[in-house]
């Protein structure tokens, strides 16, 4: 098992694509001047752009498709867009019945009454949420799945993102406290010619799948749909605030999103505290853990 010290010291992906396609959302407001200017047939078909141009998680990659339920919940997303879609007729038939009624409107005042009526049921409160969503997907980093890969995972605050700008032109923050890393962050290196995605993800705590929260997921989700080699970084210095039983333990517990993935798990933080140095109870705990058949680096 060959063994590896250091010390620490960044075709279009679904996001690319998204990003320019999804255009700035209407206000409400906006939808208003459209009926005031007499020109409600814009409505409809701003709504039919927004429908179109916001994806099917059916049709769009495992891990995308994941990734927009963790960050967003699918069922809300789902929600909203279905009632864009009831809108788009909706305004239609408000438009029409109040036009009518407006016609045989017997003072100004009514009439007046009856716009402000026609504008109060034409409101569409998903409108922010799916704004929020556009400016969101905007920032994800792109991320594509089916490219060379290889992802950075394990506790909070053991060196991944420092590792991360090391190997790549990216510039993850770096802090000496836990979650400095939210989101995932790609960057990109070449290795004996070949052009490789390098992935950090967020830091991962050792518990139960439902107590992971939205910061947690993001990595867990990377790590089930990316066909990617995988480093798994162990603090042995213990500087991240995690004892090598706990980083041993979180290994096991997401062992299985491994399978079939090239794996290398590297000793970090080497120059605060050699291997040789640790305790003979932790040397014992390593190498049992590197005879369980990881390769331990």
């Amino acid at each position: 098992m060959k063994i590896f010290l250091f010390t620490c010291v960044s075709i279009p992906s679904w996001r690319t694509i998204i990003s320019r396609r999804l255009r700035l959302f209407p206000r409400p407001k906006d939808f208003i001047d459209i009926i005031l200017s007499r020109t409600q047939r814009k409505t409809p078909n701003r709504n039919s752009s927004i429908i179109t141009d916001f994806p099917r998680l059916e049709d769009i990659h495992p891990f995308y498709a994941d990734l927009m339920n963790v960050l967003y919940d699918k069922d809300h997303y789902k929600l909203a867009l279905g009632q864009i879609n009831t809108a788009r007729h909706l305004i239609d038939n408000v438009a029409k019945d109040y036009l009518r009624l407006i016609k045989y409107g017997d003072s100004l005042y009514r009439c007046k009454q009856l716009k402000r009526a026609a504008l109060g049921r034409g409101k569409i409160r998903s409108l922010q949420y799916l704004e929020q969503v556009r400016q969101h997907v905007a920032r994800l980093p792109s991320i594509d799945p089916n490219t060379r890969t290889l992802l950075v995972c394990g506790f909070p605050n053991v060196g991944k993102s420092s590792f991360m700008n090391k190997v790549t032109r990216a510039d993850v923050e770096v802090q000496p406290y836990a979650f400095t890393t939210k989101s995932l962050f790609v960057g990109h290196m070449d290795y004996k010619y070949l052009r490789w995605q390098v992935v950090d993800t967020p830091g991962i705590l050792d518990h139960s799948l439902e107590e992971r929260n939205t910061i947690e997921m993001q990595a867990i989700t990377a790590l089930a749909h990316l066909r990617a080699a995988i480093l798994y970084i162990m603090d042995i210095s213990e500087q991240c605030g995690h004892t090598l039983e706990e980083q041993i333990e979180l290994f096991n517990g997401i062992k299985p999103l491994f399978a079939n993935k090239p794996l290398l798990v590297v000793m970090n933080k080497v120059d605060v505290l050699r291997p040789e140095e640790l305790s003979e109870e932790k040397r014992e705990l390593l190498k049992a853990f590197d005879q369980d058949g990881n390769s331990l680096n």
